[in-house]
């Protein structure tokens, strides 16, 4: 898959295509500090709701809570340009709903315009509350700023590093890039995702584009990010790799 290939052409304007964004989280856990956090969520909410998502929800007592899964990404996780309720976060969670995990929480921390030196340095806070699992999707900023392939590694090889050490299991999402950068950053960046999975022994989506990078209809008018279909297809596309990730919890 060619990821970013139906907004190669609109690297240029990566200033204009970002936006801020705030994280939240969904579906809660019975711990009393996870009601805490979604508390302070609530009232972070009234001031700054995040486009796409579900927005904060209050957390559910109940002991039968299911697998926390925390998604760390930029706008694509976050959303961006979506309504309430059909961003990544609240389809995904809604398609392990409709197959077999009606308990799992996939909780938000994309930040719009988010690079991989932005995943690294909030890592430990986006993990502060528990998670069981982790994917991590990031690397579609660098692209656009252009940052040399050997800079992504390390952050998204230290964020792996993070996440094992707290023996999770992680789903890493990739990308590849352009030709616009030249063959050499091309190779580079798109040999990365694969070879830190192999190296962290965590599941790999080659691209979070699958599916949906050769139609325009499913981008929103900006080239870059997709639209609430193009979202549903994304999601039908890692569902399984999910469901692998579901399957990892208390395994490793």
């Amino acid at each position: 898959m060619r990821l970013f290939r139906p907004f190669a052409r609109s690297v240029d304007r990566s200033s204009r295509a970002q936006c801020p964004s705030l994280t939240k989280r969904q579906d809660g856990s019975s711990s009393l500090r996870r009601n805490i956090v979604a508390a302070f969520w609530v009232l972070a909410g009234s001031v700054f709701l995040p486009a796409g998502g579900t927005g904060p929800a209050a957390a559910d007592a109940g002991a039968d809570a299911g697998p926390l899964i925390v998604a760390i990404g930029d706008s694509l996780t976050a959303g961006y340009g979506l309504e309430q309720g059909t961003g990544f976060v609240p389809q995904l969670q809604a398609w392990l709903a409709d197959n077999g995990h009606p308990a799992a929480s996939v909780v938000d921390m994309g930040v719009s315009g988010d690079t991989t030196a932005g995943g690294k340095a909030r890592l430990d806070w986006a993990l502060a509350d528990g998670a069981d699992a982790v994917m991590i999707a990031l690397g579609g900023n660098d692209l656009l700023r252009g940052i040399p392939p050997a800079e992504s590694r390390a952050n998204l090889d230290a964020m792996l590093d993070g996440v094992g050490d707290r023996d999770l299991p992680a789903l890493l999402v990739g990308m590849e890039a352009p030709n616009n950068y030249g063959p050499d950053f091309k190779r580079d960046f798109d040999a990365m995702y694969p070879e830190l999975a192999k190296t962290h022994d965590a599941l790999l989506h080659p691209s979070f584009f699958a599916g949906i990078e050769a139609d325009r209809a499913l981008f929103q008018s900006d080239g870059i990010h997709p639209n609430a279909e193009g979202v549903a297809r994304m999601v039908e596309a890692i569902g399984p790799q999910v469901l692998l990730l579901i399957d990892r919890i208390g395994k490793d």
